[in-house]
């Protein structure tokens, strides 16, 4: 039976702010790298930053590409190469090989701006360089890796940066972090609801069993084959019900624990023990 998908609510008043925030801090800064969750290299892109920036050049850094479809990230990389004109990067938790050329390019994208302050007169200084992207994407987490330290708060809760801060990578560049933005229209529930489920909304937003259920819909449309199989159920309804009846998992009085189902589910999904996955629709 089609049931009717959750509903996010998911625009913290913190939220609000650092948007308005961020309209400020533009004028500091000489480019922008902006943090994507490659399982989401749609619904994870801020949809109003190319108004936001106008001329600024930008960096797009696909992150935690290590728990995505590597062919089907392909496809990616290039429709947005093309549809930005930006260079894009992939980062992810196990490989740092390419945060050099982060640091580079982002210097390079730099240099015409600091060109022109050096023609009026100002001495050289580090390229400046504003970090954005929606909550729990890893900004903070790539900046801690290019400093090799922990400077910036870091944590798996959507908003925990709060405060925008510089950090000095090198000589070169001086990165501004700043808090997570998201669109402030709630109009895309489908999208909202794709934040849930890799951890980029507050849980204060949801309730774990309905979301983690939407979740195993989407799964089973787009890789039936690889959810199916890892919670080894071939036939019948994909359900928290049969998951948690699979693995045994019954309350008092006989019932399945579909709390506990439901928080396994998204643990699951969100660390990529269940399988390698893009759940945006790749339309070319």
């Amino acid at each position: 039976m089609k049931r009717n998908k959750t509903h996010i609510h998911w625009y913290p008043g913190h939220i609000a702010k650092a948007e308005r925030k961020l309209k400020e801090q533009l004028s500091l800064v000489d480019a922008v790298i902006e943090v994507v969750d490659a399982r989401l290299p749609e619904s994870s892109m801020y949809d109003n930053i190319t108004g936001l920036l106008k001329d600024k050049p930008r960096l797009i850094l696909l992150n935690k590409s290590d728990l995505t479809d590597k062919n089907e990230l392909k496809k990616w990389i290039s429709s947005l190469e093309e549809k930005y004109n930006a260079p894009i990067f992939l980062s992810d938790a196990k490989n740092s090989k390419d945060l050099n050329k982060i640091v580079k390019k982002a210097v390079e994208l730099s240099e015409p701006r600091i060109q022109a302050i050096m023609k009026k007169g100002l001495l050289r200084r580090p390229a400046r360089v504003m970090v954005v992207g929606m909550p729990n994407v890893g900004k903070s987490s790539i900046i801690n890796k290019l400093t090799r330290s922990s400077k910036t708060k870091t944590g798996a809760k959507a908003g925990v940066t709060r405060q925008q801060q510089w950090v000095r990578i090198n000589p070169q560049l001086d990165l501004l972090d700043t808090p997570g933005i998201i669109p402030m229209r709630q109009d895309d529930q489908n999208a909202a609801l794709k934040l849930a489920f890799v951890n980029g909304v507050s849980e204060n937003a949801y309730s774990n069993e309905p979301v983690a259920q939407d979740l195993l819909d989407m799964l089973d449309e787009k890789y039936s084959s690889v959810i199916r199989a890892y919670y080894g159920i071939e036939e019948g309804e994909l359900t928290l019900d049969n998951i948690a009846l699979k693995r045994n998992w019954i309350i008092s009085g006989g019932s399945p624990d579909v709390t506990r189902t439901a928080a396994y589910v998204l643990r699951d999904f969100r660390e990529g023990k269940i399988g390698k996955f893009i759940l945006d629709d790749f339309e070319g």
